[in-house]
């Protein structure tokens, strides 16, 4: 506890916000800790671990759990779940605090949220796993490899299926032990104005290990930093958040100066940001998404590197604007999606995923790429992207694509690294895969207008 502050009461609040009320982890979290900004780092780094261990290992928890309690986790009243859930996480994975601790706070924890009757069943099941957890069996890889991987990696075992079916055992298992590996962030050092040795240097002045991220000079990654609201070099909108795969984006793009480059679901704008950037001043990226809450969010990056050429608006990607007809040069579609490519940054994505969710997602693609399609001048390009492995969002939304549209496929290698380089990125598509790829899942298409 700090400055009154009980931080796995921070923790259990963040826990419901996200398991009951359907808020996004990173979201919960930092608001969470905008609300106490004078909590300590140690405690702050804390709170944002057990929150993201608990949610990320879910699967991995609650097999404990229901292995030595009498009820099972989906029985459980929501906060005493939450309470056994970041409890256990802390016993299994961080050695730093005391088991009894542990037990203690939870049991304390459960009192002061009103289940005093619930303490001894807390602390029992909490002290019996402490004892016994080592000693417990898991699921056996050779008599269940699907119950095994769900297990071991914390995915739910639809998706594993899934993923097993599609991409093989190897390939699979390598995507679920990425998702849980923890990752520096990637940013983009914005070369338009200064140089990336310069960005570097500020940021390391400031304590920060940069490193560089594979395939792009400009790409790096960040760590050893409180928060990054306080680095020079983000302020002064020298470095942008962003994946690698993103960045790709406007790589296989490729705009001109003077280009008109519309950008259908920008926020928070890193795509229309790069895309001005590469056309360094000059031309109009017209960044768009569907609410004013998602616009504000691209402007408030516009302002922060000063972009002139980027103007956000706000206008929903599924209704046809007239005014748009055959007007780009470029259109970037990167469409709303599962975004299982992400899950190692969002984990609670692979707990909402349903096939009824996929299905519509696709319908919503198709939508706004039959919109996208007719903003294209003749000879002009559209770039297709997504943040997911889904091969119904990604390569049969591309040749649905071709089929119903003027438009056909454009090779890609021109523009990306030779490591990169396949059979795919010839034909003009790139699937890239969380443990395969050092990035995000992301997959890009490039198409050109007939």
């Amino acid at each position: 506890m700090t400055n009154g502050i009980n931080t796995r009461e921070m923790i259990l609040e963040i826990l419901l916000q996200i398991d009951e009320e359907g808020e996004h982890s990173h979201i919960a979290i930092r608001n969470a800790l905008s609300k106490y900004q004078f909590l300590p780092k140690q405690e702050r780094a804390f709170v944002t671990r057990v929150c993201e261990g608990t949610l990320e290992y879910r699967i991995y928890i609650d097999y404990i759990i229901n292995s030595f309690s009498k009820i099972t986790v989906d029985k459980m009243k929501p906060p005493i779940r939450e309470i056994l859930r970041s409890a256990v996480y802390q016993l299994k994975f961080m050695d730093r605090v005391p088991d009894s601790a542990v037990c203690n706070e939870a049991v304390k924890l459960a009192q002061k949220k009103g289940f005093y009757n619930l303490k001894p069943f807390v602390n029992g099941v909490l002290r019996t796993v402490a004892r016994q957890m080592d000693e417990l069996e898991y699921p056996s890889r050779e008599k269940n490899l699907v119950k095994y991987l769900s297990v071991k990696y914390s995915m739910p075992e639809p998706l594993v299926l899934r993923w097993l079916n599609v991409y093989g055992e190897e390939t699979t298992e390598k995507m679920l032990a990425d998702f849980l590996e923890e990752k520096s962030l990637t940013v983009r050092c914005r070369t338009y104005l200064n140089s990336v040795e310069e960005t570097c240097e500020s940021l390391r002045a400031q304590g920060v290990t940069v490193e560089d991220a594979p395939y792009l000079p400009y790409a790096k990654k960040i760590s050893d930093f409180n928060h990054i609201l306080a680095l020079d070099a983000f302020i002064q909108g020298k470095i942008m958040v962003q994946d690698v795969s993103s960045m790709l984006v406007a790589e296989i793009a490729n705009p001109s100066k003077g280009d008109y480059v519309i950008d259908l679901c920008a926020a928070p704008g890193g795509k229309s940001l790069h895309m001005g950037d590469k056309m360094e001043g000059f031309g109009t990226v017209d960044a768009r998404d569907v609410s004013q809450y998602k616009v504000d969010l691209i402007e408030e990056n516009i302002h922060r590197a000063g972009a002139i050429n980027v103007q956000a608006k706000v206008k929903d990607a599924t209704v046809f604007d007239v005014d748009s007809e055959c007007q780009a040069d470029i259109v970037l579609a990167d469409v709303p999606c599962s975004g299982y490519g992400v899950i190692g940054k969002k984990p609670e994505i692979k707990y909402r995923s349903t096939a009824q969710k996929q299905e519509e997602l696709v319908i919503l693609q198709r939508n706004i790429l039959d919109k996208a399609a007719e903003y294209v001048k003749p000879r002009g390009v559209l770039i297709f992207s997504t943040c997911t492995i889904a091969k119904e969002e990604n390569e049969e939304n591309m040749m649905w694509f071709m089929n119903n549209h003027p438009f056909k496929l454009e090779s890609i290698d021109e523009y990306i690294p030779d490591e990169l380089k396949s059979e795919t990125t010839a034909l003009g598509y790139l699937q890239l895969l969380p443990g395969v790829h050092g990035t995000d899942g992301f997959f890009i298409a490039r198409f050109r207008r007939k």
